[in-house]
């Protein structure tokens, strides 16, 4: 494996492609520090600076994944205060509506119907985004009733002056900050490595561990020894949900298939048997995402349309708290995007018509509608299996808080099992899956380098999607020059 990650230095296009990628990361997370106009960050450091000596225990479950998803945005009041989560929001949004509108569903299976969709959904997200803009903004000048910044009035006025003027341009800037990340998020899928989305959740997941880690050092190490018995337990329970994670996400169902003898030309094709793979996770970390992005909808609508209502104050409790019904809503939402990821990519009537007119059939199934039928149900188990160990996974945080005593939607928690940590893992195991092709393509490049088709390979090089070598050294050099006025900055305020 070491000899493996040494190798992808020596690939040129894969080199490009990793710098780009952490290039655009380093953006990304200059972003959420970068404060937005007319708002105090003299105050936003006192109240941080305050947080940071609480203990761990204080952090809350819709509080905490809020935060985690922003990678820290709207704690920091930053320009990428929303983070992606419109864009999430957004994509559920046409998903659900490909499966519901005819129309839709027609378009789907058009050519170029996917990208007339993906326009829609970088609408809709612009509209979310300007709706969700406006409540931040609004909370902003009255940050007392804020759930993730609680106690922040006590360090003075967050905004001095909301005029009308700094309202727009704050919901301006917010809107902005949304619509980059979405393009850094594609450009990072065409010319970079892995997902654009799902990597900037994973960089803003990330940034928070290491806060994570002092608190957990700090709480499991003070007080009680029997505390330290209790942080080898986490330790151990987080190596075995990765080995977990890792098992289920590359566990899949071989299902069996025959391809009859049938001669072309002068050549004999078929009489062999293939297996088309089934993964037991088909559905992947979407469903967590997913989720996690429909439970951060209804504490802001409890707080924005019923004020004051006893039982929206309970219901508002218990989602920002990490309490019963966030748990109950969150593993139904698991439980039912699971299948709903699985009913809107797996297509069996598809599968069975491609098998049956490229002559495979599957052993023991008639072709055509029975063999779609026996996919359908396969699958309907395999997902059966995928979306219980996923909200097992989410429940997990509130049974270990319960073993060593910490509350159910703690920041710690959600590091050591649960939401973060599949997401995680799932990334980093995709990340890696598309290193591993580039490796695997450079070996069989190499084969061909020593042939006679030298030539040929080097034209065929030149046409890749990676991010231009000039623009990536242009990328670097800016961000190092921001790095070194950083640190000028950071020593003259010592």
């Amino acid at each position: 494996m070491i000899s493996a990650f040494a190798n992808t230095w020596k690939i040129p296009e894969l080199r490009d492609r990793i710098l780009f990628t952490l290039a655009l990361v380093v953006i990304v997370r200059l972003g959420v520090h970068i404060t937005l106009p007319g708002v105090d960050a003299t105050v936003i450091k006192a109240w941080l600076d305050s947080v940071a000596k609480q203990d761990a225990t204080e952090a809350g479950g819709m509080t905490a994944l809020l935060t985690v998803f922003s990678g820290g945005g709207l704690t920091q009041c930053g320009v990428f205060a929303l983070g992606i989560m419109p864009y999430i929001s957004a994509s559920i949004m046409v998903q659900l509506m490909t499966a519901i509108v005819p129309k839709f569903s027609r378009l789907a299976r058009e050519d170029g119907g996917r990208q007339k969709i993906t326009q829609y959904t970088r609408y809709i997200t612009i509209v979310i985004a300007l709706v969700q803009g406006f409540f931040v903004a609004k909370s902003l000048t009255n940050p007392g009733n804020i759930p993730y910044m609680a106690g922040i009035e006590k360090f003075g006025n967050l905004v001095p002056n909301p005029t009308v003027t700094w309202f727009a341009l704050t919901v301006l800037t917010i809107v902005a900050g949304t619509i980059l990340l979405m393009w850094l998020g594609d450009q990072i899928t065409e010319k970079g490595i892995g997902n654009g989305i799902s990597i900037i959740i994973t960089v803003n997941i990330i940034s928070a561990l290491p806060g994570a880690l002092i608190q957990a050092w700090t709480y499991f190490t003070s007080g009680d020894p029997f505390r330290a018995i209790m942080m080898v337990v986490m330790v151990a329970l987080l190596l075995v949900v990765i080995a977990g994670t890792i098992a289920i996400t590359q566990a899949q169902r071989k299902i069996a298939v025959q391809y009859a003898k049938r001669v072309v030309g002068r050549k004999q094709m078929g009489g062999q048997t293939q297996y088309l793979p089934l993964k037991v996770n088909y559905a992947g970390v979407m469903p967590i995402i997913f989720a996690s992005a429909v439970l951060s909808l209804p504490p802001m609508m409890l707080q924005w349309f019923f004020p004051g209502q006893a039982w929206a104050t309970k219901l508002y409790g218990e989602l920002v708290g990490g309490g019963m019904w966030y748990y109950i809503l969150g593993g139904v939402g698991i439980f039912l995007f699971s299948y709903f990821w699985v009913a809107m990519m797996f297509q069996p009537s598809q599968i069975a018509e491609d098998l049956k007119r490229n002559g495979g059939y599957i052993p023991g199934q008639r072709p055509g509608k029975p063999t779609a039928d026996f996919l359908d149900f396969t699958m309907t188990r395999l997902t059966f299996a995928g979306a219980i160990f996923l909200a097992s996974l989410f429940f997990l945080p509130a049974l270990i808080g319960k073993l060593v005593g910490l509350p159910p939607g703690s920041l710690v928690l959600h590091f050591f099992g649960g939401t973060s940590l599949l997401i995680m893992v799932g990334v980093v195991l995709d990340v890696m899956r598309q290193v591993e092709t580039h490796l695997l393509q450079k070996h069989y490049d190499g084969f061909l380098r020593k042939g006679k088709l030298k030539g040929r390979y080097d034209r065929l090089g030149n046409q890749n999607n990676a991010a231009p070598r000039n623009a990536i050294v242009y990328l670097w050099t800016v961000i190092a020059i921001l790095i070194v006025l950083a640190i000028t900055a950071w020593i003259y305020q010592r």
